[in-house]
């Protein structure tokens, strides 16, 4: 029976589920007025097939319990403001939750995009979690790019060349020639084993770089006089360091990350039910800073969960999964007092600053952290990250000043709370602006074979289709739509056949830990010797297509738009073969499907949204459980919608379906009932032509 809808506004009903689905599968943004890098980040790779797996994660934390320090060292430690810092012990670290949580990073926001809002680790969250300072003198002075000089006066001795790199030392020299400061010693030593520790200290933990074991040399000068070194905003300068450390990680290309990770992973387990660990013993309520809650043995599968895993349940996050305000029952006589008095700054919307690194704090963007209501953010501006030369004994304030004023001013930008404002204005306009998949709903392999089955069921019905009864219109028509499938599936003389290795175990992920690999292979290229192809064309601007009749997921070539194919030509010879046998009752054979294998690998994936041209005039998408979900972000739905050009979508795909139908049922007659078979599999044929190019038969 042929499919009708419902007389009922069926062209909005149909455009209304198109917006539906589109707003349901399109991983966004729709606006792109706040995420204007989202081609850079790594989502979008992610989003196409190119998987990076788990990044490498530098914190350099395991030997800090080698030191030995006496009471002496612990002193100027404490007056220094490292003393709770001191304190935290080394954490094993997640890194495919950190990874998965990297993805979520944008640096346009300086927020994490989640699907309930945007979170952030504010400057409230280092005070709690590290103990450190976040009021106080930014961290910012002198660079160097020899380390010799500035280590004889601060440290008493330098390292040889071999442990120097530019303006860094090797974490590895200052544990070797500092770890123990011995007994009975001068008042100068102890202060330069303790110059020591704090550099190696800082170069571990919150300014920990991707070089894997070096420190710059530019902090030892803030650690001369320890007392006013206690009077810098420490904590600020970290979650500025982390700050830029995720925005770097977050970009396609990189594969490491650095900064604070501790305190990512920590305030992750604070405000996030995923991933979070079951703690063996009673937790430590009672010291500060609350890192020292995650300290001990903790038990739980997370030694099976793998980037994967952390990115779907971050895709499927809920808002019972989200802790926002997990301070709010800490006693107050927990936190220091020097600690609690900068706890004001955590809503202090303002430039953080540590030496070069300049970045912007916007609490305002995530105030249900705070136990706010959430209203629509105003615009942001948009600022490039400027790399500032490190030249020997530059002072780097001379090259600051606009951000090292707005600092300044810091504490009259405290964001207020506004009880009036309503979450879903914000929710409303905030679906639109953010990326909300990073993994796809559908994997890659289910969707290009769920296609290409498609494709080649109307292939077949094309190609077997009696012709008895069709008069020259209706077999030109058949004809021309039996080429355009194919079209999508031939694989012409001289294209290239590609193959993305994403097997069913390679799209679930190894169920590895921290230890992911990726492997990246280059593309190759086979022509193909079969010298009897009709077409010879350009390849450089192939698009590629997926074959599933290989195991793997197979790209296969379609034409360009400027290659010189013409398709009437074809359906022209075509038509010319059968015309004269229409008066025969008999099957013909008008294509035959090609089977193509699988001969290389790619890491990128290529995807595509179909519009077609429907009867009424309107544009219609594809449905993306049997075409591709779109790759590139659209401002809003409906009318913004702009169409796509690729041959599986092709126009004159539907409307051949369309008029051949028509014109079939008229021959067929309107007093009659029954249908012949050429009709009842024209009209299965015409479903799946529709269904594959997104419309809605009528």
């Amino acid at each position: 029976m042929e499919y009708r809808p419902s007389h009922v506004p069926s062209v909005a009903l149909g455009l209304l589920a198109r917006q539906m689905e589109l707003y349901a599968f399109n991983p966004g943004p729709l606006d792109e007025s706040v995420l204007y890098d989202q081609e850079k980040h790594v989502s979008s790779a992610v989003w196409e097939g190119q998987e990076r797996g788990a990044l490498r994660c530098h914190e350099h934390t395991s030997k800090l319990d080698q030191w030995s320090l006496n009471p002496a060292q612990i002193e100027l430690i404490n007056k220094a403001g490292f003393g709770y810092l001191r304190l935290i012990p080394a954490i094993s670290l997640d890194n495919p939750l950190i990874s998965a949580l990297v993805e979520r990073w944008h640096r346009e926001t300086n927020t994490f995009h989640l699907n309930v809002g945007e979170m952030t680790v504010t400057l409230e969250d280092v005070a709690y979690l590290l103990g450190l300072a976040v009021d106080g003198e930014p961290v910012i002075g002198f660079t160097y790019t020899t380390c010799e000089t500035v280590c004889k006066k601060f440290l008493g001795r330098f390292p040889d060349s071999g442990y120097t790199s530019g303006g860094m030392v090797k974490l590895s020299w200052l544990k070797e020639c500092f770890s123990y400061c011995p007994p009975n010693v001068s008042a100068e030593d102890i202060e330069y084993h303790t110059r020591a520790y704090l550099l190696y200290l800082v170069g571990s933990t919150i300014f920990s770089t991707t070089t894997g074991n070096k420190v710059p040399v530019m902090y030892l000068p803030l650690f001369e006089n320890f007392e006013q070194c206690g009077k810098y905003a420490w904590g600020a300068a970290a979650l500025a360091f982390l700050y830029r450390a995720l925005g770097n990680a977050s970009l396609r290309s990189q594969s490491t990350v650095s900064g604070s990770l501790t305190l990512l992973q920590c305030w992750s387990y604070y405000h996030l039910n995923i991933g979070r660990p079951k703690l063996t013993q009673d937790p430590y309520h009672d010291q500060f800073p609350l890192v020292l809650r995650w300290k001990g043995r903790q038990s739980g599968p997370t030694a099976n969960r793998d980037i994967t895993f952390y990115r779907k349940s971050l895709d499927s996050l809920k808002p019972t999964d989200v802790e926002w305000h997990p301070y709010k029952s800490i006693d107050p006589r927990l936190v220091p007092d020097d600690i609690a008095r900068g706890l004001m700054l955590g809503r202090s919307k303002t430039m953080l600053i540590c030496f070069d690194k300049a970045e912007r704090h916007l609490p305002d963007r995530c105030l249900r952290q705070y136990g706010f209501r959430q209203p629509i953010p105003p615009p942001i501006s948009r600022w490039e990250r400027k790399s500032r030369g490190v030249d020997d004994g530059v002072d780097l304030s001379g090259k600051m000043e606009a951000e090292l004023r707005e600092w300044s001013d810091r504490h009259l930008q405290i964001v207020r709370k506004d009880e009036t404002v309503d979450d879903s204005v914000y929710m409303h306009w905030y679906l639109k602006i953010t990326r909300r998949f990073v993994g796809r709903p559908i994997p890659l392999a289910s969707e290009f074979q769920r296609m290409n089955a498609t494709l080649r069921e109307v292939a077949h019905i094309a190609d077997t289709l009696s012709l008895q009864g069709l008069d020259n219109e209706q077999i030109r028509s058949v004809t021309r739509i039996s080429y355009i499938v194919h079209e999508c599936l031939r694989d012409q003389a001289g294209s290239v056949v590609a193959v993305a290795s994403v097997t069913s175990e390679d799209e679930n992920g190894k169920r590895g830990r921290g230890k992911e690999k990726v492997r990246r292979k280059g593309m190759t290229k086979r022509r193909r010797k079969d010298e009897g192809e009709i077409f010879q064309g350009d390849n450089r601007d192939d698009e590629l297509l997926p074959n599933p009749s290989a195991a793997m997921i197979d790209y296969v070539r379609i034409p360009h738009q400027s290659e010189a194919v013409d398709k009437q030509q074809l359906a022209d010879v075509c038509f010319a073969r059968y015309s004269h046998t229409t008066n025969t009752d008999m099957t013909y054979q008008i294509g035959d499907p090609r089977v193509f294998t699988s001969v290389s690998e790619i890491e990128d994936s290529h995807m595509c949204l179909g519009v077609t041209k429907v009867d009424d005039g309107s544009e219609a998408y594809a449905s993306s459980r049997d075409c591709m979900p779109p790759s590139s972000s659209m401002a809003d739905y409906g009318d913004s919608l702009q169409p796509t050009s690729h041959a599986y979508n092709d126009p004159s795909l539907s409307s051949e379906a369309n008029r051949i139908h028509d014109s079939h049922r008229s021959h067929a007659g309107s007093d009659s009932d029954d249908q012949s078979p050429s009709l009842s599999t024209m009209l299965s044929g015409r479903r799946l032509i529709h269904r594959c190019t997104g419309n809605i038969p009528t």
